[in-house]
């Protein structure tokens, strides 16, 4: 009698253990992130949740030519004299957190920068959408009479904060939107300091190695943070970029065309004029570059 008891408490021990083993398995694999949900950190203008693995160093060349309204007589803004380039490096300190610096050519703009991936997607659906926080400082390196006759070093200052919240939907297709705000220390006196602004982007996987890609970023109209209400006469336009997408596990290349100048956020949403006519749209191309350490 004894030996079938202790036969039936080693049996419910073992089939515990393994039950526990199989309910550990299945909890890990949930954890899981999706893969690949975008191939790169930077989609053309914007942001994505993308941070690669700890230790990785990343650098990103931004470039915009002239807008194409000359046509073939400057190869359709290649020539132009208008236009703007920001180099970038961005290293991984901890898992999911990346800060970065870069220098523009457009306002001479130093911008130091910081992203943090709250939540990642998994696989098996236990968390839905990717969370993404998003933040930058850039110091405007202008003349100094570019400031006006009571200038002060903070006037060279802005900032941008965002929320993104996103999903790969299939395997071939990624979308995120997000909601964020711009701030500017110093603005002529018929614009505003401050702008909330929308944003929708995505990519459809079109092969293994190719995308197309879009960027829409909305400046809003809200009276109750506005200094120009009602006349909204100096509201920024939207911006709107669309392109292709080729990558590597340690290269990524877009090539787009966009309708505004800058490449920092918070100058596009503050201060991109250009309207979505087609004679204001230019080429640009984004490359980034990683290294693992």
């Amino acid at each position: 009698m004894k030996n079938i008891i202790l036969f039936i408490l080693l049996g419910l021990f073992v089939s515990t253990n393994l039950f526990a083993q199989d309910e550990a398995t299945e909890e890990k694999e949930k954890d899981k992130p999706v893969r690949f949900a975008w191939e790169s950190g930077v989609l053309i203008d914007q942001q994505t949740s993308h941070i690669p693995t700890v230790k990785t160093l990343k650098m990103v060349i931004q470039h915009k030519f002239g807008p194409v309204e000359n046509g073939h007589s400057d190869l359709w803004g290649i020539y132009a004299p208008a236009g703007n380039i920001r180099l970038g490096l961005n290293y991984v300190v901890a898992n999911n957190v990346e800060i970065g610096w870069g220098i523009s050519k457009r306002k001479m703009y130093n911008d130091f920068n910081a992203k943090w991936t709250i939540f990642e997607q998994t696989r098996k659906n236990q968390i839905p959408v990717f969370v993404t926080l998003y933040g930058n400082a850039a110091i405007e390196g202008s003349p100094e009479e570019d400031f006006g006759t009571e200038y002060q070093f903070s006037d060279r200052l802005s900032y941008f904060s965002q929320l993104i919240i996103g999903r790969k939907v299939t395997d071939g297709i990624s979308l995120q939107a997000g909601i964020s705000f711009s701030h500017a220390n110093s603005v002529a006196p018929e614009y505003d300091h401050d702008r909330v602004g929308l944003h929708f982007n995505g990519r459809a996987k079109v092969s293994p190695q190719g995308a197309i890609i879009f960027n829409f970023d909305a400046p809003l109209k809200i009276d109750k943070i506005s200094e120009q209400r009602p006349e909204w006469d100096n509201h920024p336009k939207p911006n709107l970029s669309f392109g292709y997408e080729v990558s590597t596990s340690t290269h990524a290349f877009q090539i787009y065309m966009g309708n505004s100048e800058g490449m920092l956020l918070q100058d596009i949403m503050m201060n991109n004029f250009n309207s979505t006519d087609f004679d204001n749209f230019a080429i640009g191309f984004t490359i980034t570059r990683l290294w693992s350490f």
